[in-house]
């Protein structure tokens, strides 16, 4: 939020600025009952999901009204309420053949992009190099043991897609994502068949069937039956940016439906190539 416009005296300058979360804020754009006003108004504002800024004028008098303690600087203040987006993330497990390829059109996108993997070798400087002028902000996590550790690190609603080289640890980390609350889609490429092994071994080791319903597999768009790293990863990515614009509408009321039938990782064909690499 801004102090947009300052007449008279007022504890900050025209053009302080403040940021303000559903738990904490940063800056000041004075304190006292006008800075607590903003901050109730703006977190109301963020509960609503609201996007449309908003202003509101206060009187900094000790005859106006107050909610929070008189402020008597003899001034008029004018806050302007501005929700920032938040920027969709997602989480690629596995930067081969198909992770880069998916790496390669998201980072072309206004988002978080985490790129994940046990091997060095692929998210050296020289393996992102097509990334280099990305738009949206790369993160990179190089866990040689249990990259499913990585889950607890990010962002709630984050986007989360396996593709690693070793099946046992795309395993563990559909457990591990199934059992982590906060997340968004969870998405799996492969064939049916592996989804049949994985299903039934989550189903032994405690998690529900419909817990399950929560692990898109295979992963892209169904009209695309191409099995080229490229070809999947364009089918990957297209129902991402559908599930983004899916989920923007519902937060902005615009259209029907639930925010987790947006957060849904388009199915693929049933027959998807595994990532190997």
């Amino acid at each position: 939020m801004t102090l947009a416009t300052v007449r008279g005296h007022s504890p900050r300058a025209a053009g302080a600025k403040m940021v303000v979360s559903a738990e904490e804020t940063w800056g000041s754009i004075g304190g006292g009952n006008v800075e607590a006003v903003a901050v109730n108004r703006a977190r109301a504002l963020l509960a609503e999901s609201a996007t449309e800024p908003t202003t509101f004028t206060a009187n900094l008098s000790d005859k106006a009204p107050v909610e929070h303690g008189v402020q008597c600087c003899g001034g008029e203040v004018t806050v302007l309420l501005d929700p920032l987006p938040v920027l969709p993330a997602v989480a690629i497990f596995g930067v081969g053949h198909v992770g880069l390829e998916l790496a390669r059109i998201l980072a072309r996108h206004e988002l978080d992009l985490h790129l994940v993997d046990s091997r060095p070798q692929q998210l050296s400087d020289d393996a992102l190099a097509p990334l280099s002028d990305a738009t949206a902000r790369i993160h990179t996590h190089h866990v040689p043991v249990l990259p499913e550790l990585v889950l607890g690190e990010l962002p709630v609603g984050a986007h989360v897609l396996v593709m690693t080289h070793d099946h046992a640890e795309d395993a563990a980390l559909i457990d591990a994502a199934l059992r982590t609350d906060k997340l968004g889609s969870i998405g799996l490429i492969g064939s049916s068949a592996k989804w049949t092994r994985f299903r039934k071994k989550l189903l032994d080791d405690g998690h529900e069937p419909d817990a399950l319903e929560r692990v898109t597999t295979p992963i892209g768009l169904p009209e695309l039956t191409g099995k080229e790293p490229a070809t999947i990863a364009v089918g990957v990515a297209a129902a991402l940016l559908l599930a983004f614009e899916r989920e923007l509408a519902v937060s902005r009321g615009h259209r029907a439906g639930s925010i987790e039938q947006a957060g849904a990782v388009v199915e693929a064909p049933s027959e998807q190539i595994d990532e190997r690499r």
